[in-house]
């Protein structure tokens, strides 16, 4: 069982320059958690306690809009983590987490963390560098939604959840699970019938395909320079 929860950490961005024996260390810190698919993992305000690896499934990153509504800041997989923030700045949760399908996570305890980044800088140096990735989609993200046409904004999600979730081959994407449309319409702050009439649009251009739930966009590079 050790053998697999390093198999799981070497994958992970802010683990993946420790050696075997760092790695051990680090997997005799946390312990595996199961949620069924729409299990919530986190509720946003709550106190941050711990932080999440992703060993298996897929979550959803959610805040709650002035109405109600629910708004879909990002979807992890497997390797992702999360939780970090509330970790750091000792504040309560930015946002929920929600299993969208059967998942299996790797929880590490906030002192154990922190107390991880004291002993392993070279954590804490990668941990810097996924915030600023983060950061930076999450800028993008926000230009998009606030000044591209509603083809620009489903195109920018479409992207996002290729980057998040997608397998790249040979100059393929594909995204297993494409989001139900509401989730894809809450991502991009437009209506269902929009993304239903966008990713019709974009399929008659050839720039993708779906194969039961699963989108494949056909050339990659291509459909991101027509669209960033």
């Amino acid at each position: 069982m050790m053998n697999n929860e390093i198999d799981v950490l070497r994958n992970v961005p802010i683990f993946s320059e420790l050696n075997d024996k760092e790695l051990e260390r680090i997997a005799q810190l946390g312990v595996r958690k199961k949620y069924k698919k729409g299990g919530i993992i986190l509720l946003e305000e709550e106190t941050g306690a711990a932080l999440f690896v992703i060993i298996s499934g897929k979550v959803k990153i959610v805040r709650m809009d002035d109405d109600g509504r629910e708004v879909i800041l990002s979807i992890l997989g497997e390797s992702d983590f999360f939780g970090e923030m509330a970790i750091l700045d000792g504040l309560t949760r930015s946002a929920s987490v929600v299993a969208t399908s059967k998942s299996e996570l790797f929880m590490i305890h906030r002192g154990d963390f922190l107390k991880a980044l004291a002993d392993y800088p070279t954590v804490a140096i990668a941990l810097l560098r996924e915030m600023t990735s983060r950061l930076r989609k999450a800028d993008a993200q926000i230009k998009s939604l606030s000044l591209k046409d509603a083809s620009g904004r489903v195109a920018t999600v479409i992207l996002q959840l290729a980057d998040d979730v997608g397998v790249f081959r040979k100059g393929k994407v594909e995204i297993d699970e494409l989001p139900l449309q509401q989730d894809l319409a809450n991502m991009a702050g437009t209506s269902r019938e929009t993304i239903s009439r966008m990713i019709h649009k974009f399929i008659k251009k050839g720039y993708m395909q779906m194969q039961g739930s699963k989108l494949i966009i056909n050339d990659y590079e291509a459909f991101k320079t027509m669209h960033v």
